[in-house]
């Protein structure tokens, strides 16, 4: 089995007002992930990019965002499709994203 580059797995973290809640709460990051991404890999990823903080994760959930119509005028289009994943570390784990 080939193993992916995390990084082309995990896209780039997410900083919503949600996101902070959960980190604050549940030790919870939030991640947009690619879309052909499944949980196994989505935990390989995140703890070989956090390898140097020896990061455990303890939970990932995922959740995949439809696209949405917009209009402008007479013009329609729609957003893009994206997989969120929530991704739940240990107690004793923390990232500091910023």
């Amino acid at each position: 089995m080939m193993s992916r580059d995390p990084y082309s797995i995990i896209l780039r973290p997410l900083m919503t007002e949600k996101s902070t809640q959960d980190v604050e709460k549940n030790n919870a990051y939030h991640f947009e992930v690619a879309l052909n991404a499944n949980k196994i890999e989505i935990k390989h990823a995140i703890e070989v990019i956090y390898a140097h903080k020896k990061v455990k994760v303890h939970q990932v959930r995922i959740i995949n965002k439809h696209p949405k119509t917009r209009r402008f005028r007479l013009h329609v289009s729609t957003t893009r499709a994206w997989k969120e994943a929530i991704v739940s570390l240990d107690k004793e784990s923390k990232l500091e994203l910023f």
